[in-house]
Parts: C-alpha cells; structure tokens; sequence
C-alpha cells in the first residue's frame, strides 16, 4: 500500500456484521475512506441475507449478537461461500470464543475496540490468503 493508502489497494468488497449500529456506521465510513467497498449488517440474519445476494471478498463479523451467535454466522458463511475470508471481532475476555471461530474457519480475530491500520492489515491479509488458495485449487 501507498502512503497515501490509495494506489495499490485491491477492489475488496467488504461485509461488516455488528448489532452495534454506531460502531459499524463508524467503521464503515472509516473502511470506504481506506478505498474498501463496505456493506453493512446489524445482525446475524441480515449478514446471512446480504451474502446470499451479493458476493464479498471478506467479512468482518461480531462475535457476539443478539440474534444469532457469530460462531453460527461463521458457519453458515463458510457452507454458503467456502472461499470468503472471515475476521471476527471480539470483546475482551472472549478470545477463547474467538479461537473457536478459527477451527470453524475464520481467518484470524481481533479484540473490540481495534486500530484502524490493525483491521485493515488483517482484511489485506486474509484476502491475499484466500485468493491464493482459490488460485491453488483452480477452476470447480
């Protein structure tokens, strides 16, 4: 990435799920200004109903919600969409769920409140990863 954080960033559309309206309208804002192509949900189930209408490179998924747990969401993102990259987003005292959501195939975690520059580094990496290894598998 540039200095300037523009030029060398990939076109990376981008789901953010938290039922914390604020928190995800900020981090939206924040995300689009980084060059990020951003949806946002502000619950389990209207995370499920955005991928199932739109494709996403990564999402960015609460861990807990009042609807549906984001160990349930990861599953179901992972059945519907092997490929997409998933970074949950934890309190703290909830790493622990938060590894769990690694066996089940998240990408990595990172505790609430995150850096900025942290989150994008993570998005950045997981996106490289799982494009790497839709590469090694070729064509379905």
């Amino acid at each position: 990435m540039t200095a300037n954080g523009s030029s060398e960033v990939p076109s990376i559309k981008l789901l953010l799920v938290d039922d914390e309206v604020a928190y995800v309208n900020v981090l939206a804002k924040r995300l689009a200004k980084r060059g990020f192509e951003v949806k946002s949900a502000v619950s389990g189930a209207q995370g499920i109903q955005a991928v199932r209408h739109e494709d996403f490179d990564v999402a960015v998924l609460d861990l807990k919600m009042e609807d549906i747990d984001g160990i349930e969401v990861l599953k179901i993102f992972k059945q519907m969409v092997p490929g997409m990259a998933v970074i949950m987003l934890t309190g703290h005292g909830s790493e622990q769920a938060a590894r769990e959501g690694i066996r089940f195939g998240a990408f990595d975690y990172l505790t609430k409140p995150c850096e900025l520059d942290e989150l994008v580094e993570k998005i950045l990496e997981s996106y490289e990863y799982q494009k790497k290894r839709s590469q090694q598998r070729g064509p379905q």
